[in-house]
């Protein structure tokens, strides 16, 4: 795990335990927030076109920005409960993906795997 991803983990370590949070923070529980949290970046993006949601005023930027960070904080304290390198989970999946999406058949495409 980067230098960075562990200063997360343990800043995020020290924050709940500084708040007794700990006994909060099952996987289960940590992944329903999770799924909330991620719900949440949906809303700034609601009834805008592709093009406006590449160009957010200020205002709904800050707000996906809050809402990316909450996703992010939660996913990190997630893995460090279930003791999961999430480094080493995101490059494995993508070898995982290369597999399944060779770059021959899935060029251009946003066809599932098994429809390619």
């Amino acid at each position: 795990m980067t230098d960075s991803l562990i200063r997360l983990r343990d800043a995020l370590r020290e924050f709940a335990a500084a708040r007794e949070w700990e006994r909060f923070h099952s996987p289960r529980n940590l992944a329903t927030a999770l799924a909330v949290e991620a719900a949440e970046l949906l809303e700034p993006f609601q009834w805008l076109t592709d093009e406006q949601s590449r160009n957010l005023p200020q205002d709904k930027r800050a707000a996906v920005e809050h809402e990316l960070a909450d996703v992010l904080l939660y996913l990190v304290r997630l893995a460090d409960e279930l003791e999961v390198d999430l480094e080493r989970a995101a490059h494995t999946k993508i070898a995982l993906n290369g597999e399944k999406y060779p770059v021959e058949k899935s060029r251009g495409s946003s066809r599932k795997y098994d429809e390619i």
